[in-house]
């Protein structure tokens, strides 16, 4: 979704204040931010930033707002971005070993994306009826990390270089939605790092997770900021714009600090 549509679609649903993290990637910002007055929705500039524990073997997603010098975090994330369709090329070719899609085809399907994705693949695959929805059954067996025979990794940043970065930026460095990947166990590590906040309300966290997000948040004096993970028809599950909300008073401390 552009990000026009989504200022949009916030003031239908009378949200009046989102922040904009694509993942890798503040090139949808500007034309957010020139929306947002007429709409009167407040856009808070942020970005997504793919990472990896290395330590532990799982990924890391840390949220940046509102840096002020991103210029070193972008040149990182740019070549994520690179190294991320590099990957989803080769998953193309071995895909059209057995079913009819070309990198051409795919690309039709990423639009304005600063990447090719495995959703691209998928959504070319369920428009030729070869499945129901994005995340089906085709979508595991091709991409499964357990399995799918398709599948093709590739190098993401460490999370320590990731933060310093973000810090450098002058951004709000916040832990996503730490539950997702079991990220509890790097988050006094984060925070001796600079971590200024941690993702407490999210929908794909589990009552529990959100519970010891909170705890976390309370223990070493975070920022608690929350949302709806909105990714449009590329989503694994149901959650609309403002199906998980941060509460005013968090806000407030983050823009306080950071604005």
């Amino acid at each position: 979704m552009e990000p026009s549509n989504i200022v949009d679609l916030a003031s239908r649903l009378n949200i009046n204040c989102i922040a904009l993290t694509d993942h890798d990637t503040m090139d949808g910002i500007p034309e957010a931010v020139r929306l947002s007055k007429s709409a009167g929705v407040k856009v808070i500039p942020g970005m997504e930033v793919s990472a990896y524990d290395y330590d532990h073997d799982k990924k890391v997603h840390l949220l940046c707002y509102m840096p002020k010098k991103p210029e070193h975090l972008l040149e990182m994330c740019r070549e994520t971005l690179a190294k991320r369709t590099e990957a989803t090329l080769k998953m193309i070719e071995r895909v059209s070993s057995r079913y009819p899609v070309t990198p051409e085809i795919v690309k039709r399907y990423a639009g304005k994306s600063k990447a090719l994705y495995k959703q691209h693949i998928s959504m070319a695959l369920m428009d030729m009826g070869y499945s129901m929805s994005v995340f089906g059954d085709l979508y595991r067996s091709l991409f499964s990390k357990k399995n799918g025979w398709a599948l093709i990794e590739f190098e993401l940043p460490d999370f320590r270089d990731v933060i310093r970065l973000i810090k450098e930026a002058g951004g709000a460095a916040v832990l996503a939605h730490p539950g997702v990947y079991d990220n509890f166990e790097i988050i006094s590590e984060l925070v001796e790092l600079g971590l200024d906040g941690i993702e407490v309300w999210h929908p794909r966290l589990s009552d529990e997770d959100t519970k010891r997000a909170y705890e976390a948040a309370e223990r070493f004096h975070l920022i608690r900021t929350g949302g709806s993970d909105f990714h449009g028809m590329t989503s694994s599950k149901v959650t609309p714009l403002g199906t998980k909300l941060a509460e005013t008073d968090e806000l407030d401390k983050l823009l306080e600090r950071f604005e």
